[in-house]
């Protein structure tokens, strides 16, 4: 399981490193995709192929199914971690998710985020202001709040 959150910069090259507490869960294998709210989607082999199953699933038949299908894996990318431990991110990825220089890599549960540090901040603002009442709507969910 994925936790946390890290603050990286990209380099002229457009590689980040990720960090070291992921990279062990990671492996060396990694598919990074489009993600929802403008960040981008990073999942473990095990993680990407579930997905892609469920995406299988889904009616070709319905609009928004192939939408959606479209989007996570039409932006999809596989990636491996060097030495270093750095990737490097494609550029059509860093211009969906406004990256240019500063991000923040957060862990959630089954996949990882990658924000820009300045999407990351007004992500968290606007969500600041609505914490209390998501928590009493996820009492429906029985997560034991």
């Amino acid at each position: 399981m994925f936790t946390g959150e890290y603050q990286h910069s990209i380099d002229e090259k457009g590689r980040f490193c990720m960090p070291a507490k992921f990279r062990g869960a990671l492996g060396d294998w990694l598919m990074i995709t489009k993600g929802l709210d403008g960040c981008l989607f990073v999942y473990t082999r095990s993680e990407w192929m579930a997905l892609e199953e469920k995406l299988r699933q889904l009616p070709f038949t319905n609009s928004n199914a192939r939408a959606f299908a479209r989007f996570i894996l039409g932006g999809a990318i596989e990636y491996e971690i060097d030495r270093q431990g750095r990737i490097l991110l494609s550029a059509h990825l860093r211009e969906y998710a406004e990256i240019n220089k500063d991000i923040v890599i957060v862990g959630v549960g089954t996949r990882i985020e990658i924000w820009s540090k300045e999407k990351w901040e007004v992500y968290n603002k606007k969500a600041e202001e609505s914490y209390e009442e998501l928590a009493e709507k996820m009492v429906e969910l029985d997560l034991g709040f």
